[in-house]
């Protein structure tokens, strides 16, 4: 039998397995291990091409990047574009909710993140912010495209809103409500991204000149 073509292992098959594992099985579950045995292969031939456990995740890291649609920041009417990008920053890691824990704490040293960062600060920029200023948004964006995207409010109340009668009025009244505006519980979390967003580019704009 010939040498096969080409090989059976590339770097970029061996990220989208990983990225595949973390989606499926958590961050925990992510070992060269479960990735060798996803790929058919021995983990030891994972390391021809990657070298080590946190190789791994930076090459997760550089796909979900990827993903994220920069195109908005260039947008010259900033609000438009902060909140397109937003929530397509926000739509990878409802994709991808598993990678947050694996990625969030991690040095960012992803090209594409970088990139991404930079013109996230550039339109800031054009908004009228100073560079400190700047910086605070683009975290406090962070936080809240992140937090919305791992935990989301509704996650904790599993029972239907009448259940919390007549312990929690008040709770059973608020989840009643929102769900009359359709959407359950998606709906619901989905509108209290959109609030703080405003709020945020509220607050952009307040402090422009």
């Amino acid at each position: 039998m010939g040498r096969p073509t080409k090989a059976l292992l590339t770097r970029g098959r061996i990220a989208l397995a990983a990225l595949q594992v973390v989606d499926e099985d958590g961050p925990d579950g992510l070992t060269m291990r479960a990735l060798a045995e996803r790929l058919g292969v021995k983990a030891a031939s994972l390391y021809n091409h990657i070298q080590s456990k946190d190789a791994l995740v930076d090459t997760v890291s550089e796909l979900v990047n990827d993903e994220i649609d920069h195109t908005p920041l260039g947008d010259p009417d900033w609000r438009a574009g902060l909140a397109a990008y937003a929530r397509g920053y926000r739509a990878v890691f409802l994709r991808h909710p598993n990678t947050i824990a694996l990625l969030a704490r991690r040095r960012v040293e992803a090209a594409s993140a970088l990139r991404g960062y930079d013109a996230l600060l550039a339109l800031l920029g054009r908004a009228g912010l100073g560079p400190a200023d700047a910086a605070e948004v683009a975290a406090a964006l962070d936080y809240l495209v992140l937090g919305s995207a791992m935990e989301t409010f509704t996650a904790g109340f599993t029972r239907a809103p009448a259940a919390y009668r007549p312990e929690y009025p008040a709770l059973a009244d608020a989840l009643d409500g929102s769900f009359a505006r359709g959407g359950g519980a998606t709906g619901l979390d989905d509108r209290g991204f959109e609030l703080g967003l405003g709020l945020l580019l509220d607050g952009v704009e307040r402090r422009t000149p």
